[in-house]
């Protein structure tokens, strides 16, 4: 039989591919499961709710997608980025009344912030950043949709969406999944018909932000503000719905759930990359337990790829707990893979392969230090150290 090598048109006139070839992107393995790359690749990432500065806890997921991306672009696959801002938003609202400041004035200072903060740890800017605020109109359709549909309903101003008897609680049992919704919700005597029922449309008070609708002068809620933005960028489906773990329920679920009941569309995402949580001392990274480690008082005096490293050398979806002394590992661990890079020679798809493994980092390091060389400039190039 002929063996017909890779790049080599054989008699039949057909172009193939033998293993020979390397890694490819219909190798790619994410959340689990094959996730064959194929035309253009379509990420869409929840961003910020910019009411403060930027902690490690939002770096890792970024972090996670920008290295995504970054192995796509390795392959040659064409991809698309989004990552939202939210900029409507009730805890937006509120801290920008505590700091006497307009909304919208708040948003902006902090989302300079965030990107000085990306640009120090070397994660690209997406190609589509939408934003909340002038994406309320596609609420406002969204909606719309989901009301002629009877998968929502109008109860004094307020439009609730009737969440689906399969509504994905992500493994959560009733009692946490409950919790979950409390904790990210507005738990008020609002009317809707189920405790599962998310509202889409908000009627605002006089220091709420307001738009006009068919349901009187109001605000979008969260998870119909991604659901439309999503929408918007990408239509019915994306390749990649990522952010951090606490957003799987409710607010991915939620957003799939919007999406499917409107367009019919089932999956919303292919893979779902849920980051896992940092924390300190064994507590989630958070503005309420008063123990965040903020990105900006970390570049100032560490480089901004050792703080890359750290975040990368573990698996994805695991929690783990920041301490200082992880960070100085990085930076001895990113001295030791440049010094592997100086031979020449050698072979990076070692490298790749691993990376197509579910994004193992770790796996990928072993055999960059293993063989050097071009192995470890390929670990350095598509990690963006």
């Amino acid at each position: 039989m002929e063996r017909i090598m890779p790049g080599v048109v054989g008699r039949a006139g057909r172009y193939v591919l033998t293993q020979e070839s390397g890694p490819r992107a219909a190798d790619l393995v994410l959340a689990g499961a094959p996730l064959p790359l194929t035309g253009t690749m379509r990420i869409y990432t929840c961003g910020i709710t910019p009411y403060d500065v930027t902690h490690l806890g939002h770096a890792a997921t970024f972090v996670w997608t920008d290295l995504l991306v970054s192995l796509a672009r390795r392959l040659d696959v064409k991809t698309v980025s989004s990552r939202n801002v939210t900029d409507v938003d009730d805890v937006l609202t509120a801290a920008a009344a505590r700091a006497a400041q307009h909304y919208d004035e708040l948003a902006a200072m902090q989302e300079f912030q965030f990107d000085r903060d990306m640009r120090g740890l070397a994660v690209a800017r997406p190609d589509l950043t939408p934003k909340a605020h002038a994406h309320v109109t596609q609420v406002v359709q969204l909606t719309d949709a989901l009301l002629r549909t009877d998968a929502a309903y109008v109860v004094g101003g307020h439009v609730f969406f009737r969440a689906p008897a399969d509504l994905d609680r992500h493994g959560l049992d009733e009692d946490r999944a409950a919790a979950a919704l409390e904790e990210f919700g507005d738990r008020v005597d609002d009317g809707r018909e189920a405790v599962w029922d998310v509202p889409l449309w908000k009627p605002s008070g006089d220091t709420d932000p307001a738009w006009p609708s068919p349901w009187g002068w109001g605000r979008p809620a969260w998870h119909v503000e991604c659901s439309a933005m999503a929408a918007t960028v990408f239509g019915a489906s994306v390749d990649v719905l990522a952010g951090g773990a606490d957003l799987a329920f409710p607010h991915h679920a939620y957003q799939a759930a919007i999406l499917e009941a409107a367009t019919g569309t089932r999956p919303f995402a292919r893979r779902q990359l849920h980051v896992g949580t940092v924390l300190v001392d064994g507590a989630k990274m958070a503005k309420s337990a008063n123990n965040l480690v903020h990105v900006s008082d970390l570049l100032a005096e560490h480089e901004g790829s050792a703080v890359r490293l750290m975040l990368l050398n573990r698996t994805w979806s695991d929690p783990w707990d920041y301490t200082a002394p992880e960070l100085t590992a990085a930076t001895d661990l990113l001295a030791r893979l440049r010094a592997a890079a100086v031979p020449l020679g050698g072979d990076g798809s070692g490298v790749v392969a691993a990376l197509l493994a579910d994004l193992d980092v770790p796996a990928a390091i072993e055999v960059a230090l293993r063989d050097g060389g071009e192995a470890a400039r390929t670990l350095l190039a598509v990690l963006k150290l």
